[in-house]
C-alpha cells in the first residue's frame, strides 16, 4: 500500500474519531456539564451539541427526574423521654446542573443526614401521643429545612413523608390497652345513647297512641251525639206531619212491649202480669207521656 493512501486512511480515521468525539447528545430529562480545560464552560440540555475534543469534556451528568430517596430508620426521642424508630422517604429534584456538580461534593448524602437532623428535632419538640397525630405537621417542617439548606446545592426537596413509627414494645402495649379501653367506652356510651333513644321513641309511640284513642273516642261520641240528636230531630218532625203522633204512639207501645218481653225472659221464671188488663193501662200510660211531652 503506497504511503499517502495509508496516510490519508489515518488521518481519515482521525477525523472521525475526532468528530465523533465532539458530537454529544443529551437524553430528555437530562442534563449535562461540560467543562474547558477543566473550568465549567456550560450546561448542555436535551439534544444534539457539539463540543471541542480533548478540549471540551463531559464532567457530570445529571437526571432532573424526581428522585425518591429511602431514608433509613432512626432511633429518636420524644419530648416524654420515649425512643421511638422512625424512617421516611425523601422525595428532590436537580433544578440547577451546575451548583448539582460544584456545590456540595455529595448532595444525596447531605440531604439524607440533614432530613434525619430535623427530624430528630421535630420530634425532641413533641410527646409521643402529638407525635403520632402531627406527621403532616412534621413532614413540612423536615422539607422546609431542607429547602433553606439545600438552595445552594441546586437541589429542590419536594416532599417528605413518614412511612412508620414503632414505640418500644412495652409502649405499644399500654397503648392497645388504653385503645381498647376507649373502644369499650365508646361502646357504652353508644349503648346508653340507644336505650335512650329507644325509650323516647317507645314514650312517644305511646303518647301518640293515648292521643290517637282519645280522639277516637272523642270523634266516636261525637258521631253518636250527631246520630241521636239526628233521630230526635227526626221523630220531632215527623210528629208535625198527618198521622205521626199515632205513629209515635204506636211505636212507644211496641218497645214497651218489646222490653217487657226481655224481661219475661230473662232467668230462668217467666214473669206473667198478674192482671192482664194493667197491660192496656200501661200502654195508655206511655202514650200519654209522649202526648204531654208535645
Amino acid at each position: 500500500m503506497d504511503i499517502t493512501v495509508f496516510g490519508l486512511l489515518v488521518f481519515v480515521f482521525v477525523v472521525v474519531v475526532v468528530i465523533g468525539k465532539g458530537i454529544v447528545i443529551v437524553p430528555q430529562q437530562m442534563a449535562f456539564v461540560v467543562e474547558r480545560l477543566g473550568r465549567y464552560n456550560g450546561t448542555l440540555d436535551a439534544g444534539l451539541h457539539i463540543i471541542i475534543p480533548i478540549i471540551d469534556r463531559i464532567a457530570y451528568r445529571h437526571s432532573l427526574k424526581e428522585v425518591p430517596l429511602d431514608v433509613a430508620p432512626q432511633v429518636c426521642i420524644t419530648r416524654d423521654n420515649t425512643q421511638v424508630q422512625i424512617d421516611g422517604i425523601l422525595y428532590y429534584q436537580v433544578t440547577d446542573a451546575k451548583l448539582a456538580s460544584y456545590g456540595n461534593e455529595n448532595y444525596t448524602m447531605a440531604i439524607e443526614s440533614l432530613a434525619k437532623t430535623c427530624l430528630r428535632s421535630e420530634v425532641g419538640r413533641r410527646e409521643l401521643d402529638k407525635l403520632l397525630e402531627e406527621r403532616a405537621t412534621i413532614n413540612v417542617a423536615v422539607v422546609s429545612a431542607l429547602d433553606e439548606a439545600s438552595i445552594t446545592w441546586g437541589v429542590k426537596t419536594l416532599r417528605y413523608e413518614i412511612k412508620d413509627i414503632t414505640p418500644p414494645h412495652d409502649v405499644l402495649a399500654s397503648m392497645q390497652l388504653q385503645m381498647t379501653a376507649e373502644r369499650e367506652k365508646r361502646a357504652v356510651i353508644a349503648k346508653a345513647e340507644g336505650d335512650k333513644q329507644a325509650a323516647i321513641a317507645s314514650s312517644e309511640g305511646e303518647k301518640q297512641a293515648a292521643i290517637n284513642a282519645a280522639t277516637g273516642q272523642a270523634e266516636a261520641i261525637r258521631l253518636v251525639a250527631e246520630a241521636n240528636a239526628d233521630a230526635i230531630a227526626k221523630v220531632a218532625a215527623a210528629t208535625e206531619l198527618a198521622g205521626g203522633m199515632q205513629a209515635v204512639n204506636l211505636k212507644v207501645a211496641e218497645q214497651y212491649v218489646e222490653a217487657f218481653a226481655q224481661i219475661a225472659k230473662e232467668g230462668n221464671t217467666v214473669v206473667i202480669p198478674a192482671n192482664l188488663a194493667d197491660l192496656g193501662s200501661l200502654i195508655t200510660s206511655a202514650m200519654s207521656v209522649v202526648k204531654a211531652s208535645r
